[in-house]
């Protein structure tokens, strides 16, 4: 054979990895409104960055007539590129081989991959559109996912882990991204779920479509699965090149500072109006947010799962900064169940990458209620506790309105170790609201009153103006500054600044004990 028969023949095995499970497949793939596997990398990477490995890997079984049924490369496309000039691994699930399921070569490939990550300190990338586990394999197949599984363990906190849901991702082999640390899905396409319907309707009787079981916005607003969704793949890919712009390489690596467009020193005159007169009056704390980030850009994380809190990532003077603040505007910012975990496990991806936490505080309290108490609040808070207080990042809080008992403890305070802690001249610090707490210790001398009502109002406002600002606390030494509201943004990017080469560690441990 010559040399050019030789490359006739790598060109013609070239595009048979190229042409995955084939036209006809391809066309299928189309049909179902979704892109290829390869056309989704073209979308995440820079163009001409992707570097492929593993593209003439095929598996071994015989059974079940897979051995007429081999495609180079298998069911998923590994490599490596770039987003914005910086390094990443990605691998992307083929749906048109096989259903893209996960074999014992495609658990390899995925894990070569991941285990380059953590050798080289890049982020992973992981495209997912699989029907899970090849049962024509057997326990082959188990192996490959279980292998992954344990991969994205052991890079967890080590390398930022993004999982992109664009199709189905079933049974055992969903928990891969599970464990990641950001799911995006796609409204119409994306599929989770541990059991699919049929065998839901088996079981439980329930008939449930794909996506009314498993779909996108089940999982952005019902489960909190997902942290992002987005109406298209291009959208969706756009957001994940955008949410790479705000964290590290690695839990080692430092911040990516860009230039700022926007003055450091900047102040809003139209945050003196945010607060209302009325304590019982909701605001929205979205507007303080995109007024302390730089050009007001903020990605909102979880946006539509427990909206009485919010995170998400700004810049403050050029440097990423995770937020979490409480929404007024929904539920009076309370902390129920759901809340708390959904800040207590991004508090706990920030410290793990080193982004400085920023806390805006108007909190009530936690849920009260047989339901909350039932579902396990107690065990529940207990995790946003346990992520503040073990969090050693840079911590600043500002109070603007309430913050009340356990709730006033968890959001960053002195007491778990907080760095700064600023409050609002509106700020109210205490065990619990006026009225609540002159009703338990007030109440023999206003049942003994000859005007309850009235006597209970003069006391409300006596407990008021001694108890609910921020003044106590500041004398104490709890709250560092009372500070004025326009003043916010320069406040803490100072403080940010001052902190920076803060360190700060935890008692020698193997790790601790989360109350999970």
């Amino acid at each position: 054979m010559t040399t050019k028969d030789k490359l006739n023949r790598l060109t013609n095995l070239k595009e048979k990895t190229l042409a995955g499970g084939g036209q006809e497949r391809i066309e299928q793939q189309q049909a179902r409104g979704k892109l290829t596997a390869r056309e989704r990398i073209g979308l995440l990477l820079d163009t001409g960055s992707f570097n492929e490995l593993g593209a003439f890997i095929t598996h071994c079984a015989t059974d079940f007539g897979l051995a007429e049924q081999q495609y180079p490369g298998d069911a998923v496309v590994t490599g490596s590129g770039k987003v914005n000039g910086r390094h990443v691994f990605v691998y992307s699930q083929d749906f048109t081989v096989l259903g893209g399921s996960i074999s014992e070569v495609v658990g390899q490939k995925v894990c070569q991959v991941m285990d380059m990550a953590l050798n080289t300190g890049s982020p992973i990338i992981a495209i997912y559109d699989s029907g899970g586990a090849r049962i024509q394999e057997g326990v082959l197949s188990l192996c490959g996912v279980g292998d992954m599984l344990l991969h994205n363990t052991l890079c967890s906190g080590v390398v930022p882990q993004l999982s992109v849901v664009v199709g189905p991702s079933a049974g055992g082999a969903v928990y891969c991204p599970a464990i990641t640390d950001f799911i995006f899905v796609v409204k119409g396409i994306s599929q989770m779920y541990i059991t699919g319907p049929d065998v839901v309707k088996t079981v439980t009787h329930e008939e449930l479509s794909h996506q009314e079981l498993g779909g996108a916005e089940v999982h952005a607003r019902k489960s909190g699965v997902a942290h992002f969704v987005a109406d298209s793949e291009k959208e969706c890919f756009q957001e994940v090149r955008r949410l790479l712009g705000f964290l590290p390489q690695n839990n080692m690596a430092e911040l990516p500072i860009v230039e700022p467009g926007d003055a450091p020193d900047r102040t809003d005159d139209s945050l003196l109006n945010l607060i209302p007169d009325d304590p019982k009056k909701a605001y929205d704390m979205k507007k303080l947010i995109h007024s302390i980030a730089d050009d007001g850009d903020f990605m909102e994380v979880h946006q539509q799962f427990a909206p009485n809190i919010i995170v998400g990532f700004v810049r403050l003077d050029g440097r990423p900064v995770g937020i979490i603040a409480q929404q007024p505007a929904y539920m009076a910012g309370v902390i129920d169940i759901d809340a708390s975990v959904k800040a207590a496990r991004f508090v706990r991806f920030c410290d793990a990458f080193n982004i400085p936490l920023v806390s805006l505080v108007d909190v009530p309290g936690f849920m009260p209620g047989s339901a909350q108490e039932h579902g396990g609040i107690i065990r529940h808070g207990a995790k946003l506790i346990y992520a503040y207080a073990e969090a050693t990042v840079p911590k600043v809080t500002v109070i603007t309105r309430k913050a009340y008992g356990g709730a006033y403890i968890v959001m960053s305070s002195k007491h778990l170790r907080g760095d700064i802690n600023y409050a609002w001249p509106t700020a109210e610090i205490a065990v619990m609201g006026a009225e609540g707490a002159v009703n338990i210790i007030s109440r023999k001398e206003i049942a003994a009153s000859d005007n309850p009502e009235e006597t209970r109002r003069k006391l409300v406002g006596e407990y008021r103006d001694k108890f609910n600002n921020p003044y106590i606390a500041a004398a104490r030494g709890y709250i560092d500054d009372i500070i004025d509201p326009r003043e916010t943004r320069p406040r803490l990017i100072r403080a940010l600044d001052m902190l920076k080469d803060k360190t700060d560690s935890n008692p020698f441990r193997k790790h601790g004990n989360i109350p999970l």
